[in-house]
């Protein structure tokens, strides 16, 4: 009974940081299944994401400015991993390894904007102190600043942008070009423009996330991103496994990548309460995604050998 009791009372904390990472996954979603492009760039842009946010908050300017500014360092790190790619040739994954790389160093630098020596690898936030725009210190509180409320409109608002603006011209283009490269570019599409829009749109969303993830958890932290891409990953898979029969919408597909990473954190929570130490956090994740990764394989298998059995 007490178990049941605990894992209740956790469960409020653990949808809310899926809904937090369900908008990483979503932005995971746009360069891994639509662009069909493995981006690495995640690790670095989720925490430039949120110490732009954290010291512009901390700067006193609006939390929503904050956040906006969070979104356009996103994009500007996506247009690096993008111009890597089209422009100097070099392959995606290698291109998300190298902009990565860079953005530890100006992580660094950004959170230590008010130290002599301009490095930090921690910025701690105080929702006593500063507007934030979510915390989870509200969580259990009955208001408008419930993280849960404030994440609930935000994901709305977003996949309803995203599923206008994939309807578009330019949106058809970036699905267009992700489907079939040769085609894409046969009809006119400037193939490799696209992909850098796509990698902008995907790491500006994942650098929302930091921001976003930098206030709830009331701080800013140079390795807050590490495996970030694992996370996603996990949440684009379970989504598409768990929901691809029923989500045929674009929007629902988008809504299926926050689920996933709400089921995860869900699953991480249980596990974490049977006993499992948080030291085996990194390998449970790599477990999970290798098991859903499989459950199409193994799908595929099954069903071409049901086939030739009925032949």
């Amino acid at each position: 009974m007490a178990f049941i009791t605990s894992l209740l009372n956790s469960m409020p904390g653990a949808i809310s940081q899926g809904m937090i990472w369900g908008i990483l996954a979503i932005g995971v979603y746009i360069t891994f299944k639509i662009l069909d492009i493995s981006d690495l760039t995640v690790d670095g842009s989720l925490c430039t994401g949120a110490a732009t946010c954290i010291v512009l908050i901390m700067l006193d300017v609006p939390t929503y400015i904050a956040l906006i500014a969070s979104f356009i360092v996103g994009l500007l790190a996506g247009f690096v991993t993008g111009l890597f790619h089209t422009a100097f040739g070099i392959p995606a994954i290698l291109s998300g390894i190298l902009t990565q790389l860079a953005l530890y160093s100006v992580n660094l630098h950004i959170m230590g904007w008010d130290q002599a020596t301009f490095s930090r690898a921690n910025l701690p936030i105080n929702a006593d102190k500063y507007n934030l725009a979510l915390s989870s210190r509200y969580l259990r509180t009955f208001s408008l600043q419930n993280p849960l409320l404030v994440l609930v409109i935000c994901i709305v608002v977003l996949i309803a942008i995203l599923y206008w603006f994939f309807g578009t011209e330019i949106g058809s283009s970036l699905r267009a070009t992700g489907a079939n490269e040769n085609m894409a570019r046969a009809n006119g599409i400037n193939t490799n423009r696209a992909k850098v829009l796509a990698l902008m749109i995907s790491n500006g969303l994942i650098a929302l996330s930091g921001g976003l993830l930098a206030q709830y958890q009331g701080f800013a932290d140079i390795n807050m991103g590490r495996g970030a891409i694992v996370i996603g990953l996990a949440a684009v898979i379970i989504g598409e496994v768990l929901f691809s029969k029923i989500f045929k919408n674009f929007a629902l597909k988008l809504l299926s990548c926050v689920f996933g990473a709400i089921i995860y954190y869900v699953v991480i929570q249980i596990v974490l309460k049977l006993g499992l130490s948080t030291d085996d956090l990194k390998l449970l994740s790599a477990i999970v995604v290798s098991l859903f990764l499989a459950v199409p394989y193994w799908k595929s298998n099954y069903a071409s050998k049901h086939v030739k059995k009925e032949a």
